[in-house]
């Protein structure tokens, strides 16, 4: 399995594997990926068939091959192996791009080094289990590292923890980013979710709305969320609480909600929603870096975040004080986001801090600009002028 010969006019090819295929790694390469084929670059996705991912790249011009693959390693793993095998030796890619823990399982032992391979963890796989798997997970991202000419972590934090978790890797971190235009635009053609969430609620229609963006799994955390809901309930009788997403928990985290609690469920975007919130809040157990604070924050919202990887980097200077809570600890959390539902004049400020900080740092252009410089430093081609970035 050998790479293109490349010449001064060779266009590059790119193979994007991935698994999963919803949340925050579909939007990642669906940015990655629209971005890519607007700079020229011929891009070549394997994911599962009959998904929202792959109709949406698809659309936006990449060359989409099923590729089915459970989220999860299991007895099925070598004939997907050998799936992503046959996919990349006839798409002939100059880099393999692998997304999440399953795809770079396949997507390293389909190569095994013969093609510039980018490992791109989107939060470590050891860190999502415990005992047993997560020994045998940490003892194959140790392994499996020598096949990757780089490891892409979205935050230092996600590249610290391989670290020191005994992966001898070559790094490269670049930050998540979102469309901060689209996000910080105010829309008057908006639906009006403010009433939405009136009809669906049992609660006042002036009460502060706090919105919860993310697949409903033990990762995300909800299910501490729901914990703390009663005590800032307390603290502000009126305030509603929105769940965005959907996802295996769902039906056990509806068995833990209290009146005033809205299951949105799967939604197409979250600019919406974010907008009707007053305090948005991501309490997960474990990440890379999470796209819905960025997203919050864009918006000029609050957020208040458990302190994981990308947490402490996601946020404007000093704002860990009013925002940043460990996890799993509902008092927490309740005490926290309490405080700002109490205080509009400390939220306002806040989400101005926010919305300049998010504008400045986390823009989705800078992201896939830096990912396609790596992708040439790779290869040893030549960067991309200023003139010609500006063109693109």
């Amino acid at each position: 399995m050998l790479p293109r010969t490349r010449t001064a006019n060779h266009r590059l090819t790119v193979f994007h594997l991935v698994q999963p295929v919803e949340g925050g790694v579909a939007r990642v390469v669906t940015d990655l990926v629209g971005a890519q084929v607007l700079e020229g670059i011929r891009v070549v996705v394997a994911c599962p068939r009959g998904t929202r991912l792959s109709s949406a790249l698809a659309d936006a011009g990449a060359e989409v091959h099923p590729w089915q693959a459970g989220r999860a390693p299991g007895p099925g793993l070598p004939g997907e192996t050998v799936s992503a095998s046959r996919l990349i030796r006839a798409s002939r890619p100059d880099v393999v791009h692998a997304h999440s823990s399953k795809a770079g399982l396949a997507a390293r032992l389909a190569v095994r080094g013969r093609i510039p391979t980018v490992f791109q963890p989107h939060a470590w796989s050891f860190e999502a289990v415990g005992g047993t798997t997560a020994r045998v997970a940490l003892a194959w991202e140790r392994y499996a590292a020598r096949w990757a000419e780089r490891i892409l972590c979205v935050s230092e934090a996600e590249r610290r923890t391989g670290e020191a978790a005994g992966i001898a890797a070559r790094w490269t971190v670049i930050r998540n980013g979102v469309d901060v235009r689209w996000f910080g635009t105010d829309d008057t053609t908006a639906p009006p979710l403010e009433e939405t969430i009136l009809l669906m609620s049992r609660t006042p229609a002036q009460g502060p709305v706090v919105v919860c963006v993310g697949r409903l799994c033990p990762q995300k955390g909800q299910d501490v969320l729901l914990r703390a809901w009663p005590e800032i309930t307390r603290a502000v009788p009126d305030a509603r609480l929105v769940l965005v997403g959907d996802g295996p928990d769902r039906e056990r985290l509806r068995t833990l909600a209290s009146s005033g609690v809205l299951f949105a469920g799967a939604v197409d975007g979250t600019r919406d929603w974010m907008r009707a919130a007053d305090v948005v809040v991501q309490p997960s157990r474990w990440e890379g870096m999470a796209l819905a604070p960025l997203e919050a924050m864009a918006c000029g919202r609050p957020v208040v975040l458990t302190d994981v990887s990308g947490a402490r980097e996601s946020l404007p200077p000093g704002h860990d004080r009013h925002c940043l809570v460990p996890p799993d600890d509902p008092r927490a959390l309740a005490h926290a986001v309490g405080r700002l539902l109490t205080n509009p004049q400390l939220r306002d400020a806040l989400g101005h801090q926010a919305r300049s900080h998010a504008r400045a740092n986390f823009d989705v252009q800078d992201t896939v600009t830096a990912v396609s410089e790596l992708y040439r430093q790779l290869l040893g081609l030549p960067q991309p002028t200023t003139t010609e970035r500006i063109t693109r």
